[in-house]
């Protein structure tokens, strides 16, 4: 009997999946670091319709942790147990931009990086009445007095892209930190502020419909939902910055338990449902693995530290 208990034992803890069933075997949470409703929650939400087709057994759910720039929610995802059973999404370029500026309770290390699924350019967006028609306007203005210009909190991709212009121009604005892009779009639709920079699939509905105007896009090329708008390099402004989403898990979890991850991620961003879903609600997508996707955070990072070195935050 001894025997036969001590071998029960060493099974238990030495194979779990004898005694819990195979992975996965309870709900998977997946923590979004903001507020129900925005992007990033969006985003999760049309993903777990189509992972329910290629991993049946799981369900999911949502958990919003909102704060800091999406501080608290990377920090809840790092310090998770690593069994699968929490994952959370990231983006850019909070998620680096906490670690460069020493706030971060967490390194891209503390991830299993697990893969991206969305862009999201830059725009630069004013009230529908403002004088500024284009970049150079804008630019123009702002070089000869202060505006008031909205961004999505300190550190963010808005905030980031807002001091490069800065920096490239020589303006220097009065930067006004909000909770989201919530109250980002109240404040110029309203005519509140001078301008936000904010992404593009916040403010492309308002755009069109004339509540807004978008005067540049802050990306390579034009985009194909806006394509009125030219980008700041056609305007001669040197300035791009996109943000990404994607998903990791807390570092530490099993081969096993990431190759499922890993599998599951690509199998929806393949999946023709989930391509049209996205296209529906306007959403941009960007497909990458973990390893590009955590090589393309790792450069973030390091670019985000060259600029953080020269205009601290």
């Amino acid at each position: 009997m001894r025997k036969l208990f001590a071998i029960a034992m060493v099974l238990f803890f030495a194979i779990p999946g004898l005694v819990y069933g195979a992975y996965p075997s309870k709900p998977i949470t997946i923590i979004i670091p903001s507020k129900a409703g925005g992007s990033t929650d969006t985003s999760a939400r049309i993903f777990i319709v189509s992972a329910k087709k290629y991993l049946p057994e799981a369900d999911f759910v949502i958990k919003n942790v909102p704060g800091s720039g999406g501080q608290k929610g990377f920090e809840e995802i790092a310090r998770a147990k690593p069994d699968g059973y929490t994952i959370g999404m990231i983006f850019t370029t909070q998620v680096v931009a906490h670690v460069v500026a020493g706030r971060a309770k967490y390194t891209l290390d503390s991830f299993h990086v697990i893969g991206n699924m969305m862009q999201d350019p830059l725009i630069i967006a004013v009230p529908k009445d403002s004088p500024f028609k284009n970049m150079k306007d804008f630019a123009e203005a702002a070089k000869a007095g202060s505006l008031t210009v909205a961004v999505n909190g300190i550190g963010s991709d808005d905030f980031v892209a807002a001091k490069k212009f800065e920096n490239l121009t020589g303006a220097t604005f009065n930067l006004l930190p909000t909770k989201g892009s919530t109250e980002q779009k109240s404040l110029v639709l309203g005519g509140h502020v001078d301008a936000s920079f904010m992404n593009v699939t916040q403010m492309h509905g308002q755009h069109k419909a004339g509540d807004a105007r978008i005067i540049g896009i802050l990306d390579t090329n034009r985009s194909e939902i806006i394509p009125d708008v030219p980008t700041g390099i056609e305007q001669g402004f040197s300035i791009n910055m996109t943000a990404t989403r994607g998903f990791v898990a807390p570092a530490g979890i099993s081969k096993e338990v990431a190759d499922t991850l890993d599998k599951l991620v690509a199998d929806v961003m393949s999946d023709p449902d989930f391509i049209a879903a996205c296209k529906k609600d306007v959403m941009l997508l960007l497909p990458m693995t973990g390893p590009d996707y955590l090589a393309y955070l790792e450069g973030l990072q390091a670019e985000t530290q060259k600029f953080y070195d020269s205009t601290p935050w």
